[in-house]
């Protein structure tokens, strides 16, 4: 395995975590306790989070991840083989698809649902307690957990790697 792909992994390895702690979060703690607070505050200060997380930081490590994780499928597949090639390849495909596909699919969709309603109106406590606190929270657990898996098959493969040298 080059340095470069060794350091970049490396990165990956933190960053998956790094995302997958923030969604943690969210499915944890932050989204039950917006529901407890009663159905205008919750909704509001979900569209406030909703629209505060457009900051660098989140964003460059989780829309950066996106071309780091097919980098790593691509070297992985055309470049490794055996277990290593495996493990990093499908924890690339894994946030591709578990946490960045997610998102646009499910998440962001509701999110943007939720920021075009009225705080207080009926259909706003309806969609947000019938669908968007458990819906939202369902796929962000899935989101969670790909982070997860998608840091741990690294760390696996940088294992096996490791031991083959």
């Amino acid at each position: 395995m080059s340095l470069w792909l060794f350091i970049l992994i490396q990165f990956a390895v933190l960053a998956y975590a790094f995302v997958g702690g923030v969604f943690l979060a969210f499915s944890d703690f932050i989204m039950r306790s917006l529901a407890k607070t009663g159905n205008t505050e919750g909704v509001q200060a979900m569209q406030v989070i909703n629209r505060e997380v457009f900051r660098w930081v989140f964003m460059t490590l989780f829309i950066g991840l996106v071309p780091i994780s097919l980098i790593i499928v691509g070297y992985t597949a055309t470049h490794l083989d055996g277990p290593v090639s495996v493990f990093m390849a499908v924890a690339g495909l894994t946030y591709l698809f578990g946490c960045f596909g997610v998102t646009l699919f499910f998440n962001v969709p509701m999110n943007e649902t939720l920021a075009g309603m009225e705080l207080d109106g009926s259909a706003t406590h309806d969609y947000w307690t019938q669908t968007y606190v458990p819906l939202w929270t369902f796929w962000n657990t899935v989101r969670t957990l790909a982070c997860a898996v998608s840091s741990a098959l690294l760390l696996c493969g940088l294992a096996l790697e490791a031991t083959a040298c």
